[in-house]
């Protein structure tokens, strides 16, 4: 079995956003799938995708804080600024974490790890919904 199907994320504010249940619950058809793969693909250049921590809210600050520390904005060297002081930092943020995952399906689920969940990494002020698209590869 093969599915494939774009998911439009709510809009968030920049940061790091667990989005794990609006990814599962936008795809019903994963209840069906006993053994497969889930591929994420984000269709932006300014936000990225990335698993980790679901439990503690605090890991994600983290993130933010350190990737705006890695990736300030205002760089003097930078060139590509018309859209903004955020721009940029945001396409490399993006470069650096990707915008795809490949996740395990098994009996219905995702394969996380307990203390695993997806991450929209926003990374724009005001990026707006965010298209995914989800391809699931199944029996």
């Amino acid at each position: 079995m093969w599915y494939q199907t774009e998911t439009r994320l709510r809009p968030r504010s920049r940061g790091f956003h667990l989005i794990t249940d609006e990814i599962v619950s936008a795809l019903p058809e994963l209840a069906s799938v006993q053994v497969g793969l889930l591929h994420l693909f984000l269709q932006h250049t300014s936000a990225a995708l990335s698993i980790n921590e679901n439990a503690d809210p605090t890991v994600r600050g983290d993130f933010e804080r350190w990737v705006n520390q890695a990736v300030p904005e205002d760089a003097p060297y930078f060139e590509h600024t018309l859209e903004g002081s955020e721009d940029m930092p945001a396409h490399i943020k993006s470069s650096l974490l990707g915008c795809e995952l490949t996740i395990p399906v098994h009996r219905g689920g995702l394969r996380l790890g307990t203390w695993q969940g997806i991450y929209l990494c926003e990374h724009r002020n005001d990026g707006g919904a965010r298209r995914v698209i989800a391809t699931v590869q199944g029996e």
